[in-house]
């Protein structure tokens, strides 16, 4: 059985996929399987298998905005609309502002990103800032701000 918090308005799966992560890894790669034989083998396998295996999901539900970066969380983070003071799709620079793509956290604030520049910052009560990484920014925004004001904030 559902309820209406369980209807999801906007999702968005993103995954490692950049070419210049994959040409780094197989660098690597080939590295360690060089300079360590059949354990580098098997230790590339077992990185290029994790990064594969990465992938954030972005959910906008009746509730609230819900998100996992698999297989680091096993559950969806839930960020209540009671807990959103603004919302706002911005174009950052991952390296400089964040110091790169993944879990990010940095005084005054927490990203999850994947690849490129855009995403939407949520700005909270207790002013840690909140930056989700997106391929399609203001259609996360929209979203939440449709969701938000359904659910009364």
């Amino acid at each position: 059985m559902s309820n209406s918090t369980d209807t999801v308005s906007f999702r968005e799966v993103q995954r490692f996929r950049q070419p210049w992560l994959w040409a780094l890894l197989a660098f690597v790669g080939v590295v360690s399987v060089v300079a360590g034989g059949p354990i580098g083998v098997i230790v590339a396998g077992v990185i290029v298998a994790f990064v594969w295996s990465l992938k954030l999901e972005t959910e906008v539900r009746a509730d609230g905005l819900y998100v996992k970066f698999a297989p680091l969380h096993r559950s969806f983070r839930h960020v209540a609309w009671a807990d959103v003071d603004s919302v706002e799709a911005v174009t950052y620079r991952p390296l400089r502002e964040y110091g790169g793509w993944g879990i990010r956290f940095r005084q005054g604030g927490l990203a999850y990103n994947v690849s490129g520049s855009e995403g939407v910052r949520i700005g909270r009560p207790d002013d840690r800032e909140l930056l989700i990484g997106s391929q399609r920014p203001y259609d996360l925004a929209r979203a939440m701000r449709d969701a938000m004001q359904n659910a009364g904030y």
